[in-house]
């Protein structure tokens, strides 16, 4: 089975690509979703973040409040980092155990900083969702009401586009309409069988 990492910066359209390979039958394992469950009330993650960052991380439900982590780690490096080496070895790791009961020609892995975090080594290909910083902008601000400030934090917290398009395997520019978008996924998506089918 190809593994096919899908990447690109904030706002650039990762889910709505997810949901159109998705639409085509392909199993889709999202790191973004992955570290969701593992701050879920309960979960040993979220006590580990709490003994880190103290209970200002957390609603009055008891569950992470996201809104203020991500404004907490957005603003201080040390902060970030030690978010990130509690988590992405426990993604990492629930990643492979989901690949592992998978039966399917390739499956697409969305991880949005999997250059910025050398993932790519555990990969066959990657493609890169690319659009203006003018895109991503508007669409981060309109999808999670996040700030100004910290949708400018988080672009320049990853890679930069000119890298991610020089690393990239495939590209899918979201630019454009839902029926360019589908039309190139539709490409890629022969593409992959026929390279799975050739494996």
């Amino acid at each position: 089975m190809l593994r096919i990492g899908l990447t690109g910066g904030i706002g650039s359209g990762k889910s709505t690509i997810c949901h159109i390979f998705h639409e085509f039958g392909i199993p889709i394992i999202d790191s973004d979703v992955i570290a969701r469950e593992l701050v879920e009330p309960g979960r040993p993650a979220l006590q580990q973040i709490v003994t880190l960052f103290g209970e200002q991380v957390l609603q009055q439900d008891g569950s992470l409040n996201r809104a203020k982590m991500r404004e907490l780690v957005f603003s201080n490096e040390q902060h970030r980092e030690q978010l990130e080496s509690l988590l992405h070895p426990l993604i990492r790791l629930e990643m492979q155990q989901q690949i592992s009961t998978l039966d399917s020609p390739y499956v697409i892995l969305a991880i949005p900083l999997l250059f910025e975090k050398g993932w790519q080594q555990l990969l066959d290909r990657v493609v890169v969702v690319d659009c203006s910083e003018e895109q991503q902008r508007e669409r981060s601000g309109l999808r999670d009401g996040s700030s100004t400030q910290t949708i400018e934090q988080i672009i320049a917290s990853q890679i930069s586009r000119d890298k991610r398009l020089a690393a990239a395997d495939d590209i899918i520019d979201n630019s454009g309409s839902l029926e360019s978008l589908r039309t190139q996924i539709y490409t890629l998506h022969q593409r992959y069988l026929a390279m799975a089918a050739n494996n």
